[in-house]
């Protein structure tokens, strides 16, 4: 779960050095029932497989491309590979569009309240001693300094976690993600990107959480005693086999796992904010504003399957739905 926070994080690092962050498949290291009931589930979804996506009513089509937000070793390949269909659309849509973003960064620049926190306890008095130790420890293998750290939000904070150690110090939060280059291209060929939704309603969605759902997210993350550059690695390869509901149905095993008696509560509710109300949002926008129009949108894997993906949302409203070959 702590991964799919790092969607906020909008970050031209080369993707080759993501090559030295190896790891172990923590889900083929699975016991094998617990690794089958894993994939039976993942499969039960709807769109389980897949990255490149076509919606089609009538003279409306949208064609969605499932992103990783930060760079990887496929990210120049999975932009050559969408770079078509880029400049066949009408228009081109972002989670949040590149000119949104620059808004964003210089807004959180001049109002540092939007991301840490400027009265109050801070990280150290919120979390105690001990686990502060135990951030601490694992902000200085990320390359941030403790001092800077401790006035994360917990929720930023627990979106720190969600990177890998590795991937940080191979520039994940310097280098530009497909989103970004997504963007890039699209307004170099005349047609700049739209944002799906307002950046203010996010981030006022991450504030929502309950300051104690916030500060669990960072415990759940001392209760594993697994390596995040193995969780890392294992989501990054995952994501490039394009087994995208395998990612989702995996983080709600380890938050299960890891929770306690309150963790489907959490995640449901995570779920609910981070996807579904979105996903939603999202399809409404694209209704509305879409019609007649060839669209490509650029949104995160985790929005397409499922029953409340965007995928399944446009097939119920009477688009034709099908998946289209990433690499010809």
């Amino acid at each position: 779960m702590l991964r799919f926070l790092t969607v906020l994080v909008l970050c031209a690092f080369p993707a080759a050095g993501f090559a030295n962050c190896s790891g172990t498949d923590m889900i083929a290291a699975l016991p094998k029932s617990e690794r089958a009931a894993l994939l039976s589930a993942a499969e039960k979804q709807a769109f389980p497989k897949g990255l490149l996506w076509r919606a089609k009513r009538d003279d409306t089509q949208i064609t969605f491309f499932g992103t990783y937000h930060f760079p990887h070793e496929q990210t120049r390949a999975h932009l050559k590979a969408v770079k078509p269909y880029i400049e066949a659309a009408d228009s081109v849509y972002l989670e949040v569009s590149n000119a949104d973003s620059a808004k964003m960064e210089r807004e959180m620049a001049q109002d540092p309240s939007l991301m840490f926190i400027t009265e109050g306890p801070t990280l150290p008095e919120l979390l105690g001693d001990e686990d502060w130790t135990l951030f601490s420890s694992e902000m200085r293998a990320r390359g941030i300094p403790p001092f800077f750290a401790a006035k994360f939000k917990p929720t930023w904070a627990a979106m720190m976690l969600g990177i890998g150690p590795c991937e940080a110090r191979s520039g994940a939060l310097e280098g530009k993600g497909i989103d970004t280059l997504v963007g890039d291209y699209a307004a170099e060929i005349g047609n700049p990107s739209r944002s799906l939704e307002d950046y203010r309603d996010l981030i006022t969605m991450l504030d929502s959480f309950p300051m104690q759902d916030q500060l669990d997210m960072i415990r759940m993350f001392f209760a594993w005693s697994g390596s995040p550059d193995d969780m890392a690695y294992t989501l990054r390869q995952r994501y490039m086999a394009q087994e995208v509901a395998l990612i989702w149905a995996f983080s709600q095993k380890m938050t299960l796992d890891l929770g306690g008696e309150d963790a489907m509560e959490d995640f449901k509710l995570f779920e609910q904010k981070m996807l579904t109300d979105r996903n939603v949002s999202w399809v409404e926008r694209l209704l509305d504003e879409a019609q007649g129009q060839k669209v490509f949108a650029a949104v995160g894997a985790a929005h397409l399957p499922g029953e409340i993906g965007v995928l399944r949302l446009l097939e119920n409203e009477g688009f034709e739905v099908s998946r289209l070959e990433l690499f010809q």
